[in-house]
């Protein structure tokens, strides 16, 4: 089954099991964006929108997500942000080259197939200057985590990947570096992490 195909399925479902979830650390990661001035923000991988309420209405927001079942649900969410919708596939995002002032990557790098692909991009995308968001699950270097890894030879598959050690994502990146690094959830394998584009 691919993303798409499974994504569309749990959409329905997706707010009922992770909309109380990480409201916190959600509205944490989201509060290092300026609170001032009108900026470009790329929210890729924007699923049913559980950022949207913790976002400054001052930015322009460009929403992607690879279903048109998540679109639906984040449009509802949308109120009075200057939000464009779109969808489109993070690995290979349809944007100019810097065109975006910040970029939000929340739980999306554990769910490509390819998430040094889907950093890279977002780099691509992105200003100099500017920041990557990250919230997301990830192993530690060298972690055995052998449920997980056994776990994730289905889960990988259906909706999430629970393999992925951000150290080795960011080595393909060079362009980007760790402004900040913060241990969220679950013993630390959820992260919040601030990424600078050189």
């Amino acid at each position: 089954m691919s993303l798409r195909h499974s994504y569309t399925i749990i959409a329905p479902l997706y707010d009922a099991l992770l909309e109380t979830a990480g409201t916190g650390v959600r509205a944490a990661s989201l509060g290092q964006l300026p609170q001032q001035g009108d900026l470009n923000v790329l929210i890729s991988g924007i699923g049913s929108g559980l950022d949207l309420p913790y976002l400054p209405s001052c930015h322009r927001y460009t929403g992607l997500d690879l279903t048109a079942a998540m679109l639906r649900r984040a449009k509802s969410r949308t109120g009075s942000l200057r939000m464009n919708l779109i969808q489109g596939n993070s690995m290979s995002l349809p944007f100019t080259d810097g065109y975006f002032d910040h970029v939000v990557l929340h739980l999306i790098l554990a769910i490509v197939p390819d998430a040094s692909a889907c950093l890279r991009e977002s780099a691509r995308v992105l200003k100099p200057g500017g920041s990557v968001l990250i919230l997301d699950k990830f192993l530690k270097p060298g972690e055995t985590a052998w449920i997980r890894r056994t776990l994730n030879l289905l889960s990988q598959h259906i909706v999430t990947r629970l393999d992925v050690v951000f150290e080795e994502v960011l080595a393909g990146v060079p362009e980007l570096k760790v402004e900040a690094d913060m241990p969220v959830l679950a013993g630390g394998w959820f992260r919040n992490i601030r990424l600078i584009k050189n």
